[in-house]
């Protein structure tokens, strides 16, 4: 998901073709009508005109603060292949803002914890606070400066705040299959309490006794026994970690 709503870049045929450009001049009139409209009580979202240099957009709340060049936006808009008509380029600046840093404050009143990948080869995970907006998970990722305690605070009141995450539980043989329907990362919101995780799962009818989870971020969560996980690790083509559950509450946080 690019950070446009248009669920990923141009594919290679798409790359291909002749791709319908977004002018900065169309994009310009169709920021000056939207963005005033996706403001709030802490966020400000500014279209500031520049004759010489260009026009630059201003996001600024609380402490994180963007400002990109609106030439920039529209030429990433273009590599995106959002659509050069004003409806398609409203509804990507309505998603860009959407997707924009998470504040301290947002992640300590709504934030919940989820396991990410820690590198980019996907060696292993760990805990992650997430902000929902919308179909979308946001990482918030501390401010410089902010202390330790306060951290802290964040990272447990998310940890906490998982349990009231609705997920949804399917059983297919040995297997415990976690799922959320609109933003699939939240899948490991449940291991952030492995306990009532585990009396769940018990629940619904499956033994519980040498449990594992198969972990790939950003999907489903599935959860067996020290063998069934092994195998499915093995037949799955998508990169994944397996977890004893001893382990989920020592995983370091991102």
């Amino acid at each position: 998901m690019n950070p446009f709503g248009t669920g990923g870049t141009a594919s290679l045929l798409q790359r291909l073709r002749p791709t319908p450009r977004i002018g900065v001049a169309d994009l310009l009139e169709v920021a000056d009508a939207v963005l005033p409209s996706l403001t709030g009580p802490h966020l400000r979202v500014e279209l500031v005109r520049r004759t010489s240099a260009g026009s630059v957009v201003v996001l600024e709340e609380d402490e994180r603060s963007l400002h990109v060049e609106l030439a920039d936006l529209a030429d990433d808009m273009t590599s995106a292949g959002v659509a050069p008509t004003p409806e398609a380029m409203a509804a990507a600046l309505d998603a860009w803002v959407a997707r924009r840093p998470v504040t301290d404050a947002t992640a300590g009143a709504a934030g919940v914890a989820v396991l990410d990948w820690t590198d980019a080869v996907r060696s292993s995970v760990g805990w992650r606070v997430v902000v929902r907006r919308g179909d979308v998970a946001l990482p918030w990722t501390p401010a410089p400066g902010t202390p330790p305690e306060r951290v802290h605070a964040t990272r447990a009141a998310a940890t906490a705040r998982s349990a009231t995450v609705d997920l949804a539980l399917r059983v297919e043989g040995p297997v415990a299959l976690w799922s959320h329907p609109a933003a699939p990362v939240l899948a490991t919101t449940v291991l952030a309490a492995p306990d009532r995780a585990l009396a769940r799962i018990a629940a619904a009818g499956l033994p519980v006794e040498e449990m594992h989870a198969v972990v790939t971020p950003h999907r489903p969560l599935a959860c067996a026994g020290r063998s069934v996980a092994a195998r499915l690790a093995g037949e799955t083509p998508e990169v994944s970690v397996t977890l004893p559950w001893a382990r989920l509450p020592e995983l370091a946080w991102l």
